[in-house]
């Protein structure tokens, strides 16, 4: 993925390598990604036929706000939100012998949908290596082949946001991330080291790099992706996440912003624990106070 491999070591970006707790099945990974909070293994039941999700998301929050949101991949992502895409088309992965057409549905869309500007949030899920890893498993030459078309697809989306913003004044924020692992026998579901290890990378131009600048990929938890998605989309943090807001994101802003999205997370998780934790005493705690720009949203 040489179009990739240089945007992690020399572009606008953020590496990251964020551990997704088991089970590292498709649908509670999702809602890690989404809510913030960790899934049961209930979910691998739920996982062969997704209800709709009810706890609070990014995707619930971004809806509520009336941001429009745009979905192709895997029809997990429908089920678990049925209500929440303004466009969208779902392929089945249960037809783990097929990794072309299954992406193919999914790429077929960009052309026109980039070119459009009438949505806020594209979600694309794309199934083919997580399929090829169960036919042939990781060391397998397709994978090669596979990667290549993800960053052929990654590089026509980055190159497009980038010419969008000469309209906009706002930066676009493109995040690539996996929703599990891949065993050494081309499964997942368990715990092993290389299931439960995801890539995540955050690319904006928001996050310029001076020449020299090594960013060296960071340990964080899947779950710090809802905290740090709702802050720059401006949005409440889903009220059960227990994530983190991924600081390196923030960094370059003024002092007075960084403070203030730290007290953003800071609130909603004492919220959390106030509400889940028996044993948290709330008279010892300061009252949360108005943040400096009085701009705070409810957690």
């Amino acid at each position: 993925m040489p179009y990739t491999t240089y945007l992690v070591e020399k572009g606008a970006s953020h590496s990251f390598v964020a551990e997704a707790k088991p089970p590292t099945v498709t649908m509670p990974r999702i809602k890690a990604l989404m809510t913030g909070s960790l899934p049961g293994f209930v979910d691998v039941v739920r996982n062969l036929n997704s209800p709709a999700l009810l706890e609070d998301s990014v995707i619930r929050q971004a809806k509520t706000a009336g941001k429009r949101i745009i979905f192709y991949g895997d029809e997990t992502w429908v089920k678990l939100f049925p209500k929440h895409f303004a466009e969208y088309d779902g392929t089945t992965s249960f037809f783990v012998s097929d990794y072309t057409e299954v992406d193919n549905n999914v790429t077929r869309h960009l052309d026109k949908v980039l070119k459009r500007g009438d949505w806020d949030m594209l979600i694309l899920h794309y199934l083919g290596l997580d399929h090829i890893g169960h036919i042939s498993g990781p060391n397998s030459p397709l994978i090669g082949h596979k990667l290549s078309e993800m960053d052929s697809v990654l590089m026509k989306i980055h190159t497009s946001l980038q010419s969008k913003e000469r309209e906009t004044p706002l930066p676009n924020l493109l995040v690539l991330c996996g929703d599990h692992g891949m065993s050494e026998t081309g499964s997942h579901g368990a715990s092993s080291m290389e299931e439960v290890n995801t890539p995540l990378i955050l690319i904006s131009s928001a996050f310029e790099r001076k020449p020299g600048d090594i960013r060296h990929p960071k340990h964080v938890q899947q779950t710090d992706v809802a905290a740090t998605l709702a802050i720059a989309l401006g949005l409440p943090i889903p009220k059960d996440s227990v994530g983190s807001l991924l600081f390196p994101v923030v960094e370059g802003r003024p002092m007075r912003e960084q403070l203030r999205f730290l007290h953003l997370n800071t609130v909603q998780l004492s919220k959390l624990l106030q509400e889940n934790v028996p044993s948290y005493e709330k008279g010892s705690h300061p009252a949360p106070a108005q943040c400096p720009t009085g701009t705070a949203q409810k957690g």
